[in-house]
């Protein structure tokens, strides 16, 4: 389904103003840091201000979408439609004065993705796409991903593997990730679904993805060409993108017999 470009439009200037905002709240010192499940799952002002900015904005020019926002905006709508909202992906990145964080939002109709968008703030770029949206990046379209196996690529995640304790996500988690070139831990799944979307990242793998760390950045993968999937093993959805063949390799190894050798 091709998305309206007037919601085209409008996603790129939400993303573009709330990463803005949320830049300028930070280079003016003024950031309330409070601690939500550890300490590296943070939030701040500059994310319950730039999903506030967001919100209010769909409320004027969307009022019969819903939202789901990540800080806690929900609106049910009448529209069936709904935007999903990261206002600040990769907060811990963010407070510690890295940029490697982004704004982002998703748009679904019903069951469908129709877009999604990401802002990077400090390189001002706007990367938007999706299914029936071919991605782009500041309006260049990106270059079709290779199709390559996993074997030739890196795979992104922020599922830290010392820290968990229940086997049913370890080990699947390590049956896959014995399969890539190497992998990499940057702390925000929107800029890596970014990265995979551009060619900078090979393939994107993680357990138990909220809607707002998966949908924006999968719209993008599939815009340029690759694949975006969700999985579920031994009671763990898990969310993979990246060329297709690379996604089949790591979807194979997430879902085999765990009672098989990992020297098959």
């Amino acid at each position: 389904m091709t998305p309206d470009p007037a919601d085209v439009d409008l996603a790129v200037a939400l993303v573009r103003d709330a990463a803005l905002l949320a830049a300028r709240i930070r280079a003016e010192g003024d950031l309330d840091v409070e601690r939500k499940t550890s300490v590296s799952d943070v939030v701040t002002t500059a994310d319950h201000a730039a999903e506030r900015l967001v919100v209010e904005r769909l409320r004027e020019q969307r009022p019969a979408d819903g939202v789901l926002g990540e800080e806690g905006a929900a609106h049910a709508g009448t529209s069936g439609r709904r935007w999903v909202i990261d206002p600040v992906d990769g907060t811990y990145n963010f407070t510690q004065g890295s940029d490697y964080w982004c704004s982002a939002v998703a748009l679904v109709d019903g069951e469908d993705l129709l877009l999604g968008a990401v802002a990077h703030a400090a390189s001002g770029r706007v990367v938007v796409g999706g299914p029936g949206l071919p991605t782009t990046v500041d309006r260049r379209p990106v270059a079709a991903l290779d199709d390559r196996p996993v074997s030739q690529l890196s795979v992104a995640t922020y599922l830290h593997p010392l820290r968990v304790d229940d086997d049913t996500l370890r080990e699947p988690f390590l049956r896959a990730a014995r399969l890539p070139a190497t992998m990499r831990m940057l702390g925000s799944g929107s800029m890596d679904l970014v990265g995979v979307a551009t060619g900078q990242l090979g393939c994107f793998l993680q357990a138990r993805t909220p809607p707002w760390d998966w949908l924006p950045g999968a719209a993008l993968v599939l815009g340029a060409g690759g694949a975006a999937e969700l999985i579920d093993v031994e009671g763990h959805q898990w969310s993979l993108a990246g060329p297709p063949t690379a996604v089949a390799e790591l979807l194979a190894a997430l879902d085999a017999d765990p009672t098989d050798s990992l020297d098959r």
